[in-house]
């Protein structure tokens, strides 16, 4: 899919292991594709959470999206708590404002992106079932 052609939804599911791995599973639906995506990432703060990993995740997928070519995204996550704080822009907890800046400016590089809660339940067990069996690094 190229700039010019109409956006497309990416839902994620992630989980992230105590040392910070984590697994983050993408399902692309648009006018031309359909297929999900199955990527790995780090969450840089300490100590580990769900929310670092959320960071973590939506940052991971955003860019390897925009590096695919899709600058034009509604991403989906299961947390309503991020994307409040993504969607009004308020400030995160002292521990995660590296990782909030980073996952803005790849947002930013976008040419159209919106962020919005919804059911991702499948992506996220899959994405947990791997990590708890170590098969996410």
């Amino acid at each position: 899919m190229q700039a010019s052609e109409p956006g497309v939804q990416a839902a994620i599911g992630y989980a992230v292991g105590p040392r910070g791995l984590g697994l983050a599973y993408a399902r692309l639906a648009g006018s031309d594709v359909s297929k999900v995506f199955r990527l790995s990432f780090r969450a840089a703060s300490r100590p580990v959470s769900e929310r670092a990993g959320g960071y973590a995740a939506l940052t991971a997928v955003a860019r390897a999206l925009r590096d695919r070519g899709f600058d034009r995204l509604r991403i989906v996550v299961n947390d309503p708590d991020l994307v409040d704080e993504i969607a009004k822009r308020r400030e995160p907890p002292d521990s995660l404002a590296l990782s909030y800046v980073g996952l803005r400016c790849v947002l930013n590089s976008l040419s159209t992106v919106s962020v919005v809660a919804g059911a991702t339940d499948d992506l996220t067990q899959r994405a947990r079932a791997e990590v708890a069996l170590n098969l996410a690094v």
